[in-house]
């Protein structure tokens, strides 16, 4: 059994880790990133983000061209649909970046192991490796970043054949045709959105009253709207409890949330998408008692120390969103403040985007939130039907939200629906983040004819004086 020293161990090789890995080995650290894939990238570019981004692009493309094309005088004598081509692009867009993690690592000293790893103790790890020989690792320091898996539900079990996770729904070789999605997040919003381009019948079963659960509740009132009217369909307020596979069909039970009678509920496959869960057990933390809290999630300090000095955590296996870049970000700050640099993270500030057509995409407080808070505060909104550059595309659904402070004016959230919103709120995520004012963000000059006029507009309504509107 060989023996390696290094001063810094990342288990994970997903956005955190390998992110923090490389500014790690910037900071002059030895580094070793440990990861049981042979593919690197975690599950954000495996299964996860990546791949289902792959999806909905091609399936935005395909829908387009069957709806929207026309009406710019273009049209198609002979359109099809290959499914296996468009799965064959997604499967080389993940292969390529993964190659190109690889890259980055190499590029900057790093070395990689694949294999199983196991914490024996602080400053040590055990790696059964691919190849088959066993190593240890000595590292003065140890960053768990293990990420999540998708969670379960009783009575629904996964076989990534009939009854699918997020994983299995990025797989399917033929569209069915009939899909029914358990869960009205993000992940079933947009798995759903996929298939329903493609030619499935959709059925979104969510328990509670309203879809993107977390996000503004107007804004997802709109964008259920919008994506019934694309053709998912909706039961809210309703549990499944029960699933039965038989042949080439599953038949759920259906009850209402508050209790009632079960209804029954046949599709050709089923995804069961109602969030996930982290990745905390298998790998020595139960045996060197790291505190984790009632959830799972590992416990960490500001500093991203767990319980045991030594080792530490970041990513979805700790509290916080969910999300690849939060884990990032985490990766950073952690190496950073190892380095002995003051990084910080805002987590009111951690943009959060749902890639649906149209997008919607958020930052900092909804207005539930500042209900609750008994925050005073003011409302800009702004149609995209009333800006230039949708209406000359034909991307007018939705509208961009503006919440301001009512007494200093700061800004204290931004949300939008409508076309290329990710990308629009980068902006507002900037903003938010130098604690800009409504009116900053209103006398900002924006180039005409852009998407993000709109957020300009928003700003404007705000303080009551929207040119637009």
């Amino acid at each position: 059994m060989s023996e390696e020293r290094f001063d810094l161990a990342v288990i994970g090789a997903g956005p955190g880790g390998y992110v923090a890995a490389l500014r790690a080995a910037q900071l002059g650290m030895k580094t070793v990133c440990i990861d049981r894939n042979e593919q690197l990238g975690g599950t954000c570019l495996r299964v996860g983000c990546i791949p289902s981004k792959a999806l909905l692009h091609s399936s935005e493309r395909y829908a387009e061209a069957r709806h929207t094309l026309a009406a710019h005088g273009i049209g198609f004598s002979d359109l099809s649909l290959d499914l296996a081509t468009m799965m064959n692009r997604k499967t080389e867009a993940v292969a390529g970046l993964a190659k190109g993690i690889a890259f980055l690592l190499k590029k900057n000293g790093i070395e990689r192991i694949q294999g199983e790893a196991r914490i024996e103790a602080p400053g040590r790890i055990a790696v059964a490796a691919a190849d088959g020989e066993s190593k240890t690792i000595a590292a003065e320091r140890i960053l768990v970043a293990t990420g999540s898996t998708s969670a379960e539900l009783p009575g629904v079990p996964i076989d990534e054949k009939r009854i699918v996770s997020s994983t299995g729904a990025l797989a399917f070789d033929a569209v069915p045709e009939r899909l029914v999605v358990i869960g009205a997040g993000a992940i079933g919003l947009e798995l759903g959105s996929v298939w329903s381009r493609l030619g499935a019948e959709v059925t979104v079963v969510e328990f509670l009253d309203h879809v993107l659960p977390g996000m503004d509740r107007e804004i997802g009132k709109h964008a259920k709207r919008i994506l019934s009217r694309q053709g998912l369909s909706f039961q809210l307020e309703s549990k499944v409890t029960d699933a039965e596979v038989g042949g080439e069909e599953v038949v759920l039970s259906v009850e209402p949330a508050g209790g009632g009678e079960a209804t029954r509920l046949s599709a050709d496959a089923v995804l069961v998408s109602i969030g996930r869960r982290p990745c905390t057990s298998g790998f020595g933390l139960e045996e060197l008692n790291v505190a984790l809290d009632e959830r799972g999630f590992i416990r960490v300090d500001e500093s991203f120390t767990t319980s045991v000095p030594g080792i530490f955590a970041i990513g979805d296996c700790v509290p916080g969103p969910m999300l690849a870049h939060k884990a990032e970000e985490e990766g950073v700050a952690c190496v950073e403040r190892m380095a002995g640099q003051k990084t910080a993270i805002h987590y009111d500030r951690v943009p959060a985007v749902v890639y649906t057509w149209p997008e919607v995409a958020a930052v900092g407080a909804t207005e539930e939130t500042l209900k609750e808070r008994g925050t005073e505060y003011r409302v800009g909104k702004f149609s995209f039907q009333a800006n230039s550059r949708a209406r000359v595309t034909g991307d007018t659904d939705g509208f961009v939200k503006v919440l301001a402070d009512a007494k200093s004016d700061e800004l204290l959230g931004v949300h939008i629906l409508g076309p290329m919103a990710g990308d629009l709120l980068a902006e507002a995520v900037m903003a938010l983040e130098f604690r800009a004012s409504a009116e900053d963000l209103a006398r900002t000059c924006h180039s005409h004819p852009a998407l993000a006029e709109a957020l300009k507009e928003a700003a404007l309504a705000a303080l009551g004086r929207a040119l637009h509107a």
